[in-house]
This record gives structure tokens, C-alpha cells and sequence, in this order.
């Protein structure tokens, strides 16, 4: 994997006696979605508790924190951040006093036009504490007349754009959100008599929940005391699910969008034996990215699986460098190759993307370096060639080598043999049935939402959009 960066990941649940503790190990579950910071929201029945932190879940939440997030709902949020600097202020779940009521709300995906709403707030006196688009979200809310709180959210929702999977938690009730077009995914749990939302569904394994049914898209659940219910508020819209949940975002072990995550990725590297199959003597996949396409590769071309680079997973997100130069430092302290697999073999790498090219580089050389033969690079998903506006974090698209480069220049700045991508064909098909219902903006710059132009300018980038 090469640099692009996780989302967020988003938990609720309603009607629990350790609602805290639920959350923090939902959290833990989703903790690959965003490093950079998390946080906790609970209602007793009465009032609102928070507590966020930056880094990651484990070293933010201790006994005496969850003991303090009193009550029997909660919602938590882990965050990398796609809209909004760094920084304890844009941590999530946030949480307001208004005139409806205290309300707390963590959000998964990006919000096009949330400068837009923000100009207009702010030129009709609104105050932001944060620079997240988040945030826009409780401004419409606070300043709805609507009498009740789902009235007074759908007045807001209805205003965003873009993508959204939001948790909301108020003194009495947890509600789910999901945008008309299901950028991101969100899920429907049970605990014994406890309703779960969460981002996917390895959160309900590691709680024992059960699953239920995907939030739809363009549906609102509002769990409280009358128990569940369910609206509509969008106009019908075309689904766009981002195929890049099952490319690498979410866990092997998550159902997203009804499918497994790992048949999925293990279906990618099949296509992709069948699109651009290497003479070779092992597959080595790329960790863990690229176990699963991997293994599909494997299954397909009859060329034996073997781990030839072993990953750290104990190195954060900074580590001290030694003053003394030492080759390739940045990716050897995450990888390092196993000499006995690689020497004197040619070796077929498998990753699930490239995205500016310098670590594959990195790693290319590092198996050279190890003995190989010959490197052949197969990605198991199509060039990235445009940025993406829907809640990844995505460089622009001049720094995206795929936009710029030709295969070709790309397979000699990364040093391999020989350099395939699995077609966007290949890829939707390799996802099933339901392949019209994704998005692959990043792979084709056709966008299925408008963003503003003078953002688009700015990544130069060439609209080309879906109407």
C-alpha cells in the first residue's frame, strides 16, 4: 500500500449497561479506519459525557475514563483525518447544547459542499470552533425550528452533500445516517436487546453482536424509547459504493455492502492472474494489503504463496532514525524481506495499489537487494489517477504517478521486470452482481457528485461528472 490513508470509523450503541466499554472495544475492532485520534460519548438518560484523545483508542481510554462515561447509549468515532487540519479540536464525536438539546455526532466521509454551507453560516453569524465539515452538520441542526430532533436533522442532512455515514447520540435516543448514494458503509447490529451501528461488521464480532441488515442508503434510524424507527428523507438516488472498502479500507474480516471483504480481495487476484500473468517462480504478497489478492493470485496462476517480506506491526506512527544513513530505513523498519524465499527465485509482488510510486519503489529494491531474479508488480487494483472527494485521503492528482506516468514509466521508476494493474472491467466484475453500484472515481475521474469547481481547479483536475 502506498499512501493513501484510512477514513474514519463510526460506532453507536443504544440500551446497554456497559455502553462505554461496548464502544471503546467497537472502536478497537475499527481501529485500522483512522490512527489519529478517537473519542467516546455516553448518555445516562439525563445528560451528555465525553471524551476524545488523540493517537490511538488503547492509549487514550483507561478504566477510570470509561468509568466516567456514565450511562446505557453511547457512539464513538476513530478519526484519520480527509476534511479538517489535525488537532484535539477536530476530534470526534462532537457534542452541542442547543435548543433541541444536547447532541453528540461522529461522521464517516466528506462533505462537498460543506465550504459552501459554511460561507453561509458563518455570513449569518454562526462561530466555528473547528475546521472540519463535520461541524456544518450542527450548525443547520442548531438553527432548525422544526419541533422535533428528526425533523430538525433531516432539515440538516438533507442540505449536505457528498458522502456520509454519521452516528448521533442524544440524551434519549441513537440515530444512523447514511447519504442517497452509500458512499460509506454503515451496519445494523444486535446485542441481546441492544441496538449496534458501526462502520463494519468485525466491531459486532468482537462484541458477539448479531448482524442485521446494512443502514440502507438515504435512510435515517432513530432508536429510542418507542423502539426503532426508520425514515427516508432523500429523493432516490443512484448508488455509488466506494470499491475501494474492498480493495484495502475495510478489515478481510468485515462484510461491507452485503459482500466479504476477503472473497472480494481473494476475487481481485484471481482477475488479476487472468489479466497479467508473470513467468515466476513464487507469488509474495505485499503486508498485509496484499495477503488476499494474493492468495487469489496464487490459486489462480498454480504458483505457490509464500510471505517473503515479514511486517513490523509494532512501529507507530513516528520512530528516532539513526544518524548514520542506513538504505531504504523509512520502509525497512516496517518490511523486511526473508532471504531464503526471495534469492535466486523470480518473484511476482502483489499489492493492492500504487499511489506516488516511492515506497514500491522502496520495495522493489529491497527484494532485488535480497536476491531475486526478477520482480514483477501486480496491483490488484486499477491506476489511481484522480484524487478522491468522498472521504479518502488522496494526494492531488499531480502527485498521483498513475495521472502522469504511463505504465510503463511507472514499472522503470519502481524498478520491477514487469508492471500489470487488474482493469476497472476486471475489477467491478470480480466484485459480482452488484457492480454497477460502485464508485470508481479515483480510477476513472467520473465523479457521481459535483464538488465545487474552484476545488477542482486547485488539484487540477478535469471534471468529468456523472449527471
Amino acid at each position: 500500500m502506498d499512501e493513501l490513508r484510512e477514513e474514519c470509523g463510526v460506532f453507536g450503541i443504544y440500551g446497554h449497561a456497559e455502553a462505554a466499554n461496548h464502544t471503546y472495544l467497537g472502536l478497537y475492532a475499527l481501529q485500522h479506519r483512522g490512527q489519529e485520534s478517537g473519542g467516546i460519548v455516553t448518555s445516562d438518560g439525563e445528560r451528555l459525557h465525553a471524551h476524545r484523545t488523540m493517537g490511538h483508542v488503547a492509549d487514550g481510554f483507561d478504566e477510570g475514563t470509561l468509568a466516567r462515561l456514565a450511562g446505557t447509549s453511547a457512539i464513538g468515532h476513530v478519526r484519520y483525518s480527509t476534511a479538517g487540519a489535525s488537532g484535539l479540536v477536530n476530534a470526534q464525536p462532537f457534542l452541542i447544547d442547543c435548543a433541541h438539546g444536547e447532541i453528540a455526532i461522529a461522521h464517516n466521509g466528506n462533505l462537498v459542499n460543506a465550504q459552501e454551507l459554511r460561507d453561509r453560516l458563518v455570513s449569518q453569524g454562526s462561530i466555528f470552533q473547528s475546521t472540519s465539515d463535520t461541524e456544518v452538520l450542527l450548525h443547520l441542526y442548531a438553527r432548525s425550528q422544526a419541533e422535533s430532533v428528526e425533523q430538525a436533522l433531516i432539515e440538516s442532512v438533507t442540505q449536505a452533500q457528498g458522502a456520509f455515514s454519521l452516528v448521533l447520540l442524544t440524551k434519549d435516543k441513537l440515530i444512523a445516517v447514511r447519504d442517497p448514494h452509500g458512499f460509506r458503509p454503515l451496519t445494523l447490529g444486535r446485542l441481546g436487546s441492544a441496538y449496534v451501528v458501526c462502520s463494519e461488521t468485525c466491531a459486532l464480532d468482537l462484541i458477539d453482536a448479531t448482524w442485521v441488515r446494512d443502514v440502507e442508503p438515504g435512510e435515517m434510524i432513530v432508536v429510542g424509547p418507542d423502539g426503532i424507527q426508520t425514515f427516508h428523507p432523500f429523493p432516490p438516488a443512484p448508488s455509488a459504493h466506494c470499491v475501494f472498502e474492498h480493495v484495502y479500507f475495510a478489515r478481510p474480516d468485515s462484510y461491507v455492502f452485503g459482500q466479504s471483504v476477503n472473497e472480494v480481495r481473494t476475487a481481485f487476484g484471481r482477475r488479476l492472474a487472468r489479466e497479467q500473468p508473470a513467468i515466476a517462480d513464487v507469488v509474495v504478497p505485499i503486508p498485509d494489503s496484499g495477503v488476499c489478492a494474493a492468495t487469489g493470485f496464487s490459486a489462480e496462476s498454480g504458483l505457490p504463496l509464500q510471505m517473503g517480506l515479514i511486517r513490523n506491526h509494532y512501529v507507530g506512527r513516528t520512530f528516532i532514525e539513526p544518524h548514520q544513513s542506513i538504505r531504504h530505513f523509512g520502509v525497512r523498519v516496517k518490511l523486511n524481506p526473508v532471504r531464503s524465499i526471495l534469492q535466486g527465485r523470480r518473484v511476482v509482488l502483489v499489492d493492492d495499489s500504487i499511489v506516488r510510486g516511492t515506497t514500491s519503489r522502496k520495495i522493489v529494491k529491497m527484494v532485488r537487494a535480497a536476491g531475486a531474479t526478477e520482480v514483477h508488480m501486480r496491483i490488484s487494483c486499477p491506476p489511481t489517477i484522480s484524487p478522491c472527494f468522498y472521504g479518502v485521503d488522496t494526494p492531488r492528482r499531480s502527485e498521483l504517478i498513475a495521472a502522469t506516468h504511463t505504465i510503463d514509466e511507472i514499472r522503470r521508476y519502481i524498478g520491477a521486470d514487469s508492471l500489470g494493474y487488474i482493469s476497472v472491467e476486471g475489477l467491478l466484475d470480480a466484485v459480482g452482481p452488484t457492480k454497477t453500484a460502485y464508485c470508481t472515481s479515483c480510477y476513472t475521474g467520473r465523479y457521481p457528485v459535483a464538488f465545487p469547481r474552484d476545488e477542482a481547479a486547485y488539484l487540477q483536475l478535469a471534471l468529468k461528472l456523472n449527471e
